[in-house]
């Protein structure tokens, strides 16, 4: 049977684990590194059950050309969110229990890559005694939020969408 698409998720009908692609919503505070960090580790925990998931793999599920992917998992595996299995079947998998990867573990990881997009801030007041207070309030809202999120969070919310899509389309 064919797989059962549900915003960027497919399940098939055998049962088998949905694969998240990026294509579905992405949130606009989030640079794309960092909202392609979360699908990655969320399509690892729910594909890499009995053997790692390949990088070409990803690539696959996720539309994009390996050299975007790589450098995120790279500092994923730097960040011990996800362990590098070498060899003919090597690939991707959990580096701990998905309930202690939290959505903020990801994010840290993904802020260590250098791609030179963090432009430096400017020396306007404004920015600085205005607008910047109000920005790290909301960023430590956020990252409180995203500290309390795990992985396991991440995957119910995946095959529940994944099931609710599929009752759509019946």
């Amino acid at each position: 049977m064919r797989p059962i698409m549900m915003r960027g998720c497919e399940v098939d009908h055998a049962g088998q684990a949905p694969r998240i692609g990026i294509g579905g919503l992405v949130m606009s505070v989030l640079p794309r590194k960092n909202v392609l960090a979360i699908a990655a580790v969320i399509d690892i925990a729910l594909n890499a059950r009995n053997s790692p998931v390949s990088g070409t793999a990803l690539t696959k599920h996720h539309h994009l050309p390996s050299r975007h992917l790589e450098r995120v998992l790279q500092a994923l595996v730097r960040e011990r969110v996800l362990k590098g299995v070498r060899g003919p079947y090597g690939g991707y998998a959990l580096a701990r229990e998905v309930r202690q990867i939290t959505a903020d573990d990801i994010l840290r990881a993904a802020r260590s890559i250098d791609d030179g997009s963090d432009e430096p801030m400017t020396e306007s007041p404004l920015v600085n005694e205005i607008v910047a207070p109000v920005l790290a309030e909301a960023e430590h809202a956020f990252s409180r939020v995203l500290a309390r999120t795990n992985v396991a969070d991440l995957m119910t919310n995946a095959v529940r969408g994944a099931r609710a899509s599929r009752g759509s389309r019946h």
